[in-house]
């Protein structure tokens, strides 16, 4: 059997809003969306986070800006422990918080989109303001992905659509059980099932 694997999102629960990380040095880094490109990354130095919006504080969200995964010292160690190969964790302190944070970087890119099962694919194209991305997915609905590509990587993100935090069901049962998660998991494998209920909250 065939492993399965989630996207994990933003969920619609009562959750506080933490800002992209910044250096605590001050000013912004080159590439604040570097968190997201799925390669492995040199040590930023030391990182702070604001509170953009007081909320239940949760142990699993996304920044509001660049969604950069942002975790409980709790919800780090099940990435250190189930995938340590496919993740960095940097430590951040969160203003006003005294519990330690982390920033996970998933350092490895899959090429494993089966856009022939995805329920809605639309491409990047020459023409858009941003003819760089062309090939790229602007977005993806039903997402789906084939495990038999993803060789043993239990946290990606997908070649060509980077956007999207992959991890397999181990991950997301190992999180689920830390509890308290501002993130919902919708499922990316098998095929689309038209008005099935693939997304869950945490």
């Amino acid at each position: 059997m065939e492993s399965q694997f989630y996207w994990v999102g933003m969920a619609d629960v009562p959750q506080w809003l933490v800002t992209t990380p910044v250096p605590v040095s001050g000013g912004e880094f080159d590439e604040p969306w570097m968190f997201g490109e799925g390669r492995l990354l040199p040590d930023p130095g030391p990182i702070k986070a604001q509170v953009a919006h007081p909320g239940e504080k949760r142990a699993f969200v996304f920044s509001v800006i660049e969604k950069v995964p942002i975790v409980s010292e709790a919800v780090a160690n099940v990435f250190r422990t189930l995938a340590p190969d496919d993740i960095q964790l940097f430590p951040v302190t969160v203003e006003g918080e005294s519990e330690r944070y982390f920033i996970v970087n998933a350092t490895k890119v899959v090429d494993c989109i089966d856009e022939a099962n995805c329920r809605e694919v639309h491409h990047y194209t020459e023409e858009d303001p941003f003819p760089e991305y062309a090939g790229e997915y602007r977005w993806i609905y039903g997402m789906r992905i084939d495990p038999s590509k993803t060789e043993g990587v239990r946290v990606f993100r997908p070649k060509r659509f980077k956007t999207a935090f992959i991890v397999s069901e181990e991950i997301k049962d190992a999180l689920e059980r830390v509890g308290s998660l501002g993130v919902s998991f919708e499922r990316v494998t098998d095929p689309y099932t038209r008005g099935g209920q693939d997304g869950q909250r945490a």
